[in-house]
C-alpha cells in the first residue's frame, strides 16, 4: 500500500512546521526549559547551567496562538467553528509537534474541541486522566476524569509535569493512542535529522565520525525504524482501525525512544549536557510510551486480533 500527501496535506505539514519554528524555536524551547526542572536561562546556543528547579509553566499566549491556528479544531466541524479535516491531517499536525517538543496537554485539548468550551480556540487548556497519570494538570482550566488522591510526580521530562493517581482507571482511545503515536514519529524524525547533522559535522582522526561503519550502521537503523513507522501511522491514519492503530503505536514507540538513544550515541557524551536537545528528546519519549495506547495495550489488543484471526 502506498500513500502520498496531497498537495492540501503537505502545504498543512509545512504550515505547522513553520508556525512552531516562530512560536516554538529553539530559543522558546530552552526558555521554557529554563522556567522549570531545566536548564538556567540562555539561548541554545548560550551556556548551560543546572537545574533551575519548580514545575514548568504553560504558555497561555502560545495556547492561544495555537487555537487560533486551528491546531485544537482540525477536526471540529466547519459548522461548529472547527477546521473541518480529518484524522490523517491531526496526524500530520501531531507529528511536527513532536518534532519540535512542543509541550502542554495538547492530546487532551484537541480530544477535548467541540465538548469544552474554549478548548478549541485555546482559550481553555484541558487535562485528562490517563490510566494512572495526569499531564499538567496544575495548568489546566478543565479536568476530564477523576483525579482524586492524584498526587505529584518529578517528571522524567523537564517540559511534561505528571501528577499519579492511587489506581489505574479504564478506557481505552484509538485516537488518543494514534496522535500520541504521530508525536513519537516526530521525535525519531527529528533525531534522525540531529544524528546525521552530528555525523557530518563531527571529526575524529581527521574524517567525519559518519564515515565510521559503527555510526553509519546507527544512523542507517534510525532511518529504517523512523520510515516504517510512518508508514504505519499514516496508514493507520486512513483505516482509523484499533488493531492498525495498535500495531502503529509499538512501532512509533520504539522508533523514538531507540532512535534517541541511537542518537546519543552518536553524539557521544555531548548528548547528555545541556547543550544538547537530544536528551529531552529521549525523556519526552519515555514519558509518552505510558500514555493510553502504550506498550503492553497495544501488544494486548494485536494479541486478541490475531486471536480471534482478524490481524
Amino acid at each position: 500500500m502506498r500513500f502520498r500527501l496531497t498537495e492540501d496535506q503537505r502545504a498543512l505539514r509545512d504550515g505547522v512546521r513553520e508556525l512552531l519554528g516562530r512560536c516554538f524555536g529553539r530559543e522558546a524551547l530552552w526558555g521554557a526549559v529554563a522556567g522549570g526542572d531545566g536548564v538556567g536561562v540562555g539561548g541554545a546556543d548560550r551556556g548551560r547551567e543546572g537545574p533551575a528547579g519548580g514545575p514548568p509553566r504553560l504558555d497561555r499566549a502560545l495556547w492561544r496562538t495555537l487555537g487560533d491556528a486551528g491546531f485544537f479544531a482540525l477536526r471540529l466541524p466547519e459548522a461548529d467553528g472547527g477546521v473541518g479535516l480529518g484524522l490523517p491531517e491531526a496526524v500530520l499536525a501531531f507529528e511536527e509537534a513532536g518534532r519540535a517538543l512542543l509541550p502542554g496537554p495538547l492530546l487532551a485539548t484537541h480530544l477535548a474541541a467541540g465538548a469544552v468550551p474554549g478548548a478549541a480556540t485555546g482559550e481553555t487548556v484541558v487535562a485528562a486522566v490517563d490510566g494512572m497519570l495526569v499531564e499538567w494538570l496544575a495548568e489546566a482550566d478543565v479536568l476530564r476524569g477523576d483525579a482524586t488522591g492524584a498526587v505529584p510526580l518529578r517528571s522524567l521530562d523537564p517540559l511534561t509535569p505528571l501528577h499519579r493517581l492511587p489506581a489505574r482507571q479504564p478506557g481505552r482511545d484509538p485516537v488518543a493512542a494514534l496522535l500520541t503515536a504521530a508525536e513519537q514519529l516526530g521525535t525519531a524524525a527529528r533525531v534522525g535529522e540531529l544524528a546525521a547533522q552530528h555525523a557530518r559535522a563531527r571529526e575524529q582522526f581527521g574524517r567525519p565520525v559518519g564515515a565510521f561503519q559503527a555510526v553509519a550502521h546507527l544512523c542507517a537503523g534510525m532511518l529504517v525504524r523512523t520510515e516504517t513507522a510512518r508508514a504505519a501511522v499514516y496508514a493507520a491514519a486512513v483505516t482509523a482501525d484499533p488493531v492498525d492503530i495498535a500495531a502503529a503505536r509499538l512501532l512509533a514507540d520504539e522508533a523514538a525512544v531507540h532512535g534517541a538513544r541511537d542518537c546519543l550515541q552518536v553524539h557521544g557524551g555531548m548528548g547528555f549536557t545541556w547543550e544538547s536537545e537530544v536528551h529531552l528528546h529521549l525523556k519526552r519519549a519515555w514519558v509518552r510510551t505510558h500514555r493510553t495506547g502504550g506498550v503492553t495495550e497495544s501488544e494486548e489488543i494485536l494479541a486478541a486480533a490475531l486471536m480471534a484471526g482478524e490481524a
